[in-house]
Protein backbone atom coordinates (compact mmCIF):
# COMPACT_ATOMS: atom_id res chain seq x y z
CA UNK A 1 0.00 0.00 0.00
CA UNK A 2 1.11 3.68 -0.55
CA UNK A 3 1.43 6.62 1.77
CA UNK A 4 1.60 10.32 0.80
CA UNK A 5 3.93 12.57 2.73
CA UNK A 6 3.45 15.92 1.85
CA UNK A 7 5.94 19.37 2.26
CA UNK A 8 5.25 20.91 5.90
CA UNK A 9 2.46 24.11 5.87
CA UNK A 10 1.05 22.72 2.05
CA UNK A 11 -0.91 24.93 1.11
CA UNK A 12 -3.33 24.20 -2.11
CA UNK A 13 -6.03 26.55 -3.56
CA UNK A 14 -8.67 25.20 -5.50
CA UNK A 15 -10.92 27.68 -6.97
CA UNK A 16 -14.20 27.32 -9.12
CA UNK A 17 -17.68 28.64 -9.75
CA UNK A 18 -20.41 27.23 -8.26
CA UNK A 19 -21.15 23.45 -9.08
CA UNK A 20 -17.77 22.62 -10.09
CA UNK A 21 -16.94 20.34 -7.92
CA UNK A 22 -14.69 21.75 -5.96
CA UNK A 23 -15.86 20.65 -2.54
CA UNK A 24 -15.82 17.18 -3.25
CA UNK A 25 -12.42 17.08 -4.61
CA UNK A 26 -10.93 19.63 -1.94
CA UNK A 27 -12.56 17.34 0.44
CA UNK A 28 -11.33 14.10 -1.18
CA UNK A 29 -7.77 15.45 -1.27
CA UNK A 30 -7.82 16.13 2.19
CA UNK A 31 -8.80 12.74 3.26
CA UNK A 32 -5.55 11.47 0.81
CA UNK A 33 -3.10 14.05 1.95
CA UNK A 34 -4.18 14.44 5.82
CA UNK A 35 -4.53 17.95 5.14
CA UNK A 36 -7.45 20.75 6.99
CA UNK A 37 -10.02 21.55 4.31
CA UNK A 38 -11.10 24.73 4.59
CA UNK A 39 -14.17 25.86 2.73
CA UNK A 40 -14.09 29.81 2.30
CA UNK A 41 -17.70 30.06 0.87
CA UNK A 42 -18.70 28.95 4.39
CA UNK A 43 -18.12 32.68 5.84
CA UNK A 44 -19.95 34.34 3.05
CA UNK A 45 -22.91 32.30 3.83
CA UNK A 46 -22.08 32.77 7.52
CA UNK A 47 -22.25 36.92 6.88
CA UNK A 48 -25.57 36.29 4.58
CA UNK A 49 -27.24 34.04 7.37
CA UNK A 50 -26.20 36.61 10.27
CA UNK A 51 -27.29 39.21 8.04
CA UNK A 52 -30.63 37.26 7.24
CA UNK A 53 -31.36 36.86 11.04
CA UNK A 54 -30.85 40.60 12.37
CA UNK A 55 -33.05 42.11 8.83
CA UNK A 56 -29.66 43.18 7.67
CA UNK A 57 -29.78 44.60 4.38
CA UNK A 58 -27.13 42.90 2.19
CA UNK A 59 -26.14 45.53 0.51
CA UNK A 60 -25.26 47.61 3.15
CA UNK A 61 -21.54 47.34 3.24
CA UNK A 62 -21.05 49.29 6.69
CA UNK A 63 -24.07 47.37 9.23
CA UNK A 64 -22.74 43.78 7.66
CA UNK A 65 -19.05 44.89 8.50
CA UNK A 66 -20.26 45.87 12.02
CA UNK A 67 -22.51 42.47 12.19
CA UNK A 68 -19.57 40.72 11.42
CA UNK A 69 -16.83 42.11 13.54
CA UNK A 70 -19.87 41.80 16.60
CA UNK A 71 -20.06 38.22 15.63
CA UNK A 72 -16.31 37.02 15.51
CA UNK A 73 -15.91 36.95 19.02
CA UNK A 74 -18.47 33.66 19.05
CA UNK A 75 -17.12 32.38 15.46
CA UNK A 76 -14.92 29.48 14.57
CA UNK A 77 -13.88 28.09 11.34
CA UNK A 78 -12.13 25.18 10.72
CA UNK A 79 -12.00 22.07 8.81
CA UNK A 80 -15.21 21.13 9.83
CA UNK A 81 -17.17 23.97 8.80
CA UNK A 82 -19.12 26.84 11.00
CA UNK A 83 -19.13 27.26 14.79
CA UNK A 84 -21.22 30.25 16.08
CA UNK A 85 -21.41 30.35 19.52
CA UNK A 86 -20.37 26.87 20.40
CA UNK A 87 -23.43 25.51 17.84
CA UNK A 88 -22.38 23.95 14.64
CA UNK A 89 -24.21 26.02 12.31
CA UNK A 90 -23.23 24.30 8.56
CA UNK A 91 -26.93 23.17 7.49
CA UNK A 92 -27.85 26.38 8.32
CA UNK A 93 -25.85 28.01 5.95
CA UNK A 94 -26.29 25.53 3.31
CA UNK A 95 -30.12 26.79 2.49
CA UNK A 96 -30.73 28.19 -1.12
CA UNK A 97 -31.90 31.37 1.03
CA UNK A 98 -28.74 31.75 2.46
CA UNK A 99 -26.91 30.94 -0.92
CA UNK A 100 -28.82 33.86 -2.74
CA UNK A 101 -27.92 36.31 -0.47
CA UNK A 102 -23.96 35.31 0.16
CA UNK A 103 -23.40 36.24 -3.47
CA UNK A 104 -24.22 39.58 -2.86
CA UNK A 105 -22.47 39.76 0.31
CA UNK A 106 -19.21 38.56 -0.89
CA UNK A 107 -18.73 41.30 -3.35
CA UNK A 108 -18.51 43.77 -1.03
CA UNK A 109 -15.26 44.86 0.02
CA UNK A 110 -15.47 45.81 3.90
CA UNK A 111 -16.18 41.98 3.91
CA UNK A 112 -14.05 40.11 2.29
CA UNK A 113 -11.28 42.82 4.00
CA UNK A 114 -12.66 41.62 7.44
CA UNK A 115 -12.34 37.79 6.60
CA UNK A 116 -8.99 37.67 4.63
CA UNK A 117 -7.12 37.84 8.01
CA UNK A 118 -8.81 35.38 9.12
CA UNK A 119 -8.30 32.76 6.49
CA UNK A 120 -4.95 33.44 5.95
CA UNK A 121 -4.20 32.87 9.49
CA UNK A 122 -6.07 29.81 9.46
CA UNK A 123 -4.14 28.44 6.63
CA UNK A 124 -0.66 29.46 8.12
CA UNK A 125 -0.08 25.76 9.23
CA UNK A 126 -0.63 24.14 5.54
CA UNK A 127 -4.55 23.11 4.57
CA UNK A 128 -6.70 22.64 1.22
CA UNK A 129 -8.57 26.11 0.85
CA UNK A 130 -11.78 26.36 -1.78
CA UNK A 131 -13.62 28.98 -3.05
CA UNK A 132 -13.45 31.84 -5.78
CA UNK A 133 -10.12 33.84 -4.91
CA UNK A 134 -8.16 31.54 -3.40
CA UNK A 135 -5.50 31.82 -5.51
CA UNK A 136 -5.71 35.19 -6.40
CA UNK A 137 -6.23 36.94 -3.16
CA UNK A 138 -6.65 35.20 -0.11
CA UNK A 139 -3.38 32.59 -0.52
CA UNK A 140 -1.22 34.42 -3.80
CA UNK A 141 1.71 32.45 -2.49
CA UNK A 142 -0.06 29.18 -2.05
CA UNK A 143 2.04 26.12 -3.49
CA UNK A 144 -0.41 24.87 -5.58
CA UNK A 145 -2.97 26.49 -7.09
CA UNK A 146 -5.75 24.53 -9.51
CA UNK A 147 -8.82 26.49 -11.27
CA UNK A 148 -11.77 23.61 -11.27
CA UNK A 149 -14.91 24.15 -13.76
CA UNK A 150 -17.12 22.51 -15.70
CA UNK A 151 -20.07 23.15 -18.27
CA UNK A 152 -22.66 25.25 -16.75
CA UNK A 153 -25.69 22.70 -17.71
CA UNK A 154 -22.91 20.18 -16.05
CA UNK A 155 -23.30 22.34 -12.74
CA UNK A 156 -26.54 22.80 -13.36
CA UNK A 157 -27.42 18.67 -13.25
CA UNK A 158 -25.03 18.36 -10.12
CA UNK A 159 -26.61 20.74 -8.55
CA UNK A 160 -29.99 19.21 -9.23
CA UNK A 161 -29.03 15.77 -8.10
CA UNK A 162 -27.81 17.61 -4.83
CA UNK A 163 -31.10 19.11 -4.23
CA UNK A 164 -32.96 15.13 -4.95
CA UNK A 165 -30.30 13.73 -2.77
CA UNK A 166 -31.93 16.38 0.21
CA UNK A 167 -35.71 15.29 -0.98
CA UNK A 168 -35.96 18.85 -2.87
CA UNK A 169 -38.02 17.43 -5.81
CA UNK A 170 -39.57 20.96 -6.73
CA UNK A 171 -36.38 22.38 -8.56
CA UNK A 172 -35.32 22.08 -12.11
CA UNK A 173 -32.32 21.81 -13.85
CA UNK A 174 -33.41 24.80 -15.92
CA UNK A 175 -34.32 27.15 -13.43
CA UNK A 176 -31.01 26.07 -11.77
CA UNK A 177 -29.37 26.26 -15.19
CA UNK A 178 -30.59 30.15 -15.39
CA UNK A 179 -29.95 31.36 -11.63
CA UNK A 180 -26.46 29.42 -12.03
CA UNK A 181 -26.04 31.69 -15.44
CA UNK A 182 -26.55 34.93 -13.33
CA UNK A 183 -24.70 34.10 -10.40
CA UNK A 184 -21.56 33.15 -13.06
CA UNK A 185 -22.37 36.99 -14.58
CA UNK A 186 -22.04 38.50 -11.25
CA UNK A 187 -19.18 36.81 -9.44
CA UNK A 188 -16.88 37.38 -12.70
CA UNK A 189 -17.74 41.16 -13.17
CA UNK A 190 -17.65 42.48 -9.83
CA UNK A 191 -15.02 44.59 -8.62
CA UNK A 192 -14.07 43.19 -5.38
CA UNK A 193 -12.06 39.88 -5.77
CA UNK A 194 -13.99 38.44 -8.75
CA UNK A 195 -14.22 34.73 -9.64
CA UNK A 196 -10.55 34.91 -12.17
CA UNK A 197 -7.95 31.74 -12.94
CA UNK A 198 -4.73 33.02 -11.40
CA UNK A 199 -2.09 33.06 -13.61
CA UNK A 200 -0.10 30.25 -11.92
CA UNK A 201 -3.19 27.42 -11.76
CA UNK A 202 -3.23 24.60 -12.83
CA UNK A 203 -6.93 24.99 -14.85
CA UNK A 204 -9.16 21.25 -14.63
CA UNK A 205 -12.20 21.00 -16.86
CA UNK A 206 -14.39 18.25 -14.67
CA UNK A 207 -17.26 18.17 -17.12
CA UNK A 208 -16.37 15.11 -18.60
CA UNK A 209 -14.40 13.53 -15.91
CA UNK A 210 -15.00 11.24 -12.62
CA UNK A 211 -13.64 12.86 -9.30
CA UNK A 212 -11.26 10.17 -9.10
CA UNK A 213 -9.70 11.42 -12.47
CA UNK A 214 -9.88 14.65 -11.05
CA UNK A 215 -8.15 13.20 -7.83
CA UNK A 216 -5.21 11.47 -10.04
CA UNK A 217 -4.37 14.16 -11.97
CA UNK A 218 -3.35 16.32 -9.19
CA UNK A 219 -2.02 14.18 -7.53
CA UNK A 220 0.00 13.51 -10.43
CA UNK A 221 0.86 17.34 -10.41
CA UNK A 222 1.61 17.41 -6.86
CA UNK A 223 4.07 14.65 -7.03
CA UNK A 224 5.74 15.86 -9.94
CA UNK A 225 6.25 19.13 -7.96
CA UNK A 226 8.14 17.68 -4.74
CA UNK A 227 5.20 19.09 -2.93
CA UNK A 228 4.53 15.37 -2.40
CA UNK A 229 5.88 12.48 -1.98
CA UNK A 230 4.44 8.62 -2.44
CA UNK A 231 6.14 6.05 -0.27
CA UNK A 232 5.58 2.27 -0.73
CA UNK A 233 4.84 0.84 2.28
CA UNK A 234 4.96 -3.45 2.97
CA UNK A 235 2.15 -4.77 5.51
CA UNK A 236 4.12 -7.57 7.54
CA UNK A 237 2.17 -9.52 10.39
CA UNK A 238 2.94 -11.02 13.36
Amino acid sequence: MKSIQTIPGLRIAIDGPSGSGKGTIAKTLGEFLQLPVLDTGLLYRFVAWRAINSATAPEDEEALVALLQSSQKKLVWNCEGIFFGGNKCNAELRSEAVAAVASSVASLQGVRRALLSLQQTVAKAGCIMDGRDVGTVVLPDAEAKFFLTASQRERARRRWMQLREKGDDNSSIEAILNEMKTRDARDASRDIAPLLKSDDAIFIDSTTMRPDEVIDRILAILERRKLIILNNQVETYP
